[in-house]
């Protein structure tokens, strides 16, 4: 399929059936962190990336043979660029029950109509990587029509008018905004903000700028207590795994590392997959060249082998 992928396997989400509404890399930000490489197409301006309708209908095919957890809209590019975002939440709910979610990097939550298209979905997962707006230029390294303060301010007025989960996603960078001070100014815009819940992240998969940018596991622990009420670190996938397919797809699978690095395993669990398959199928795309490995903190993530 071109616009849908997986399921994959979410920290937060369980199994989750990606919608990918925009070409690869076009995004409001070019995030020093992404697991996708550098934005080639910054823009802020909306419109059709991609046919609605072809989208739904391949919805509606995923779901014949797959009930996820939730529908996810996130992938390659940023999901509110898509001027039909709206009618893409609308049709999904329109064929199943199954909960909508969006990823955003919230740039644009403060825009009237990317806040009317996303009024539908069950959960918003907005993110604020920073506190103040040299980091965020550091990190984010925004499109130059977006600068920091009216941003947060649209993170908060869209809370005011939503009703659904609205979880806000603070990912955090060893050396650069794991300091105390940062995170108590990116506690202050979340108080600000009031979401349902604060998730604490940090860089686990290959990334655009490389370099060791994970923030341990201790440490996100004891930021927690920063945010008032206690701020959540983000679990290790959960326990999932289906395995019940004795082959795989090997198209599915590129698909799935096109968006998201993965590890054997989580292709085994996102795809219900027996680990010998998983395997087997990741060796056949290694040896034909279509995938390639990269190995963090001892861990292989594989992603479609770049030129």
């Amino acid at each position: 399929m071109q616009y849908v992928f997986g399921p994959v396997l979410s920290r937060r989400l369980g199994r989750s059936l990606g919608v990918d509404l925009i070409p690869s890399k076009t995004c409001v930000y070019d995030c020093v962190y992404c697991q996708l490489g550098c934005t080639t197409r910054r823009t802020t301006a909306r419109r059709e990336w991609t046919p609605v309708n072809e989208v739904l209908a391949e919805v509606a095919r995923a779901l014949d043979r797959d009930r996820p957890d939730y529908i996810t809209l996130a992938g390659s590019g940023e999901p509110t660029l898509h001027a039909g975002l709206g009618a893409v939440v609308a049709g999904i709910k329109a064929l199943c029950d199954v909960p909508v979610a969006v990823l955003t990097n919230g740039a644009l939550l403060g825009c009237p109509d990317v806040q009317r298209d996303l009024l539908a979905a069950d959960v918003v997962i907005p993110s604020l990587d920073a506190g103040d707006a040299p980091a965020f230029a550091k990190v984010n390294r925004p499109d130059p029509a977006v600068r920091f303060a009216p941003m947060v301010e649209g993170l908060a007025g869209f809370r005011s008018i939503y009703s659904g989960a609205y979880w806000l996603e603070v990912l955090l960078l060893a050396g650069v905004t794991d300091t105390e001070e940062q995170v108590r100014k990116i506690a202050a815009c979340a108080r600000r903000i009031r979401p349902d819940r604060v998730q604490l992240n940090t860089v686990t998969r290959p990334s655009a700028e490389g370099g060791r940018l994970a923030v341990p596991h201790n440490k996100l622990e004891a930021l927690t207590h920063i945010f008032h009420p206690p701020a959540e670190v983000v679990a290790d996938f959960p326990d999932v795994h289906t395995g019940a397919l004795t082959a795989a797809d090997p198209d599915a699978v590129i698909a799935m590392t096109r968006r998201h690095p993965c590890t054997a395993a989580d292709l085994e669990q996102g795809l219900g997959l027996s680990q010998a398959t998983a395997q087997q199928c990741l060796d056949a795309l290694l040896e034909q060249g279509a995938v390639e490995v990269v190995l963090i903190e001892g861990r292989a993530y594989y992603q479609p082998k770049r030129e």
